[in-house]
């Protein structure tokens, strides 16, 4: 990447945070015209915006702004491939159903989801999930929800991808290994010396303490520690498609808390899987660019997480895993910890003005790929 090493001191938006949230808000004032300068404090990213599965995953917002969120950050990631070559496959999902009340939660949310059957979500047979994914366990399906809006891209190289984009397409300087040690509007102090602004954006991501610590300690926000795994690449050619998921998942998202069938699928749920839902296990598995398996996850709240992983946890994953797929190569290649803000009051996003021109953008959750370029556009309209 180039990135300009000559001193600076002057934009008119600065941005906190190399992560998807900070990109994303980087575009969006770079698309207004502004000159923008971002700062993360790493070499790299190396947080929660690397961490995850590549999922632009609509279908699972909390219906209404949170789905068209969704929808707005899909097409950003679409514009950005089709500028850049960045891989970005439309293979939609699969919601797989093995269980009659995971077919009654799928089909009351696409019967009382205007929105997502105008964008071709539907409830389709055994067959047509087959005929969709050679993944998805035949034994014992009885339907699937197919959703086309969901997007699969590799972290890994999206994240370095988009910010090279910014750098290339919109002449954002983006400041690696330079942290902010303290703001005083409109002098922004950091390694690389002070500078002048008129906008500040903070998306520290998982970093709570160094700016605006009580804006933090205000909201409650806790840290989400989940466990993932990859697999190595499958065979030459073969391919994942739509990316997949089982019942477990529909007690996860927001986009299915209003189905009054829920309640029962929660019951059962409960009293087959107990360890999964007291440790907040879901499981989805979505593609990379080379052909690896990502798999995941779980869900720990609190404001400090050890970091140790539990094996008895990545083996009820997989465990649940195997139960609605089953593919060529199984053999896991890396296992890892991620951390990532959350709030727990059903707030969907944390945006503070402590100071004039300042804003505190934290709190999307664990879906910041789907969620992020779209609410950086309703904060800063082009």
């Amino acid at each position: 990447m180039s990135v300009s090493s000559a001193a600076v001191n002057r934009a008119d938006t600065a941005i906190v945070g190399g992560g998807i949230v900070g990109l994303a808000h980087a575009l969006a004032a770079a698309k207004r015209g502004d000159k923008v300068v971002l700062f993360e404090r790493d070499d790299y990213a190396v947080g929660a915006s690397i961490r995850n599965f590549g999922m632009i995953w609509s279908v699972g917002q909390q219906r209404g702004a949170m789905y068209d969120r969704g929808l707005r950050s899909r097409a950003v990631w679409q514009e950005i491939s089709a500028k850049t070559g960045l891989w970005a496959a439309p293979v939609g999902s699969l919601h797989l159903a093995h269980h009659a009340d995971e077919v009654a939660v799928l089909e009351e949310f696409v019967d009382t989801t205007e929105a997502a059957r105008e964008q071709g979500t539907t409830m389709i047979s055994a067959k047509d999930a087959l005929e969709r994914s050679s993944t998805a366990v035949e034994d014992g399906l009885l339907a699937a929800m197919w959703s086309p809006t969901e997007l699969n891209v590799d972290p890994r190289r999206a994240i370095p991808a988009v910010a090279e984009y910014l750098v290339q397409e919109y002449g954002v300087d983006i400041r690696f290994g330079t942290t902010v040690r303290g703001v005083d509007m409109p002098t922004v102090s950091t390694t690389a010396g002070d500078w002048q602004v008129d906008n500040l954006f903070v998306c520290s991501g998982n970093d709570f303490e160094t700016l605006y610590p009580e804006v933090f300690a205000e909201a409650g926000i806790v840290r989400c520690k989940l466990q993932m795994m990859r697999t190595g690449a499958q065979p030459a050619g073969w391919e994942l498609g739509p990316m997949l998921c089982g019942g477990l998942t529909l007690l996860h998202y927001a986009a299915f808390d209003d189905c009054v069938s829920r309640t029962e699928l929660a019951k059962r749920m409960g009293e087959q899987y107990p360890f999964h839902r007291e440790n907040g296990i879901h499981v989805l598995l979505s593609q990379t660019a080379d052909g690896r398996l990502t798999i995941g996850d779980s869900h720990a709240y609190a404001k400090t997480l050890d970091p140790f992983e539990s094996e008895e946890i990545n083996k009820a994953i997989l465990d649940y895993l195997g139960t609605f797929a089953t593919f060529p190569n199984a053999e896991i290649t890396e296992r890892w910890v991620g951390f990532y803000p959350s709030l727990r009051d059903g707030r969907t996003e944390l945006i503070v003005n402590p100071e004039p021109g300042v804003t505190v953008v934290n709190g999307v959750g664990g879906a910041g790929m789907t969620l992020s370029f779209g609410l950086a556009q309703e904060l800063i309209p082009s």
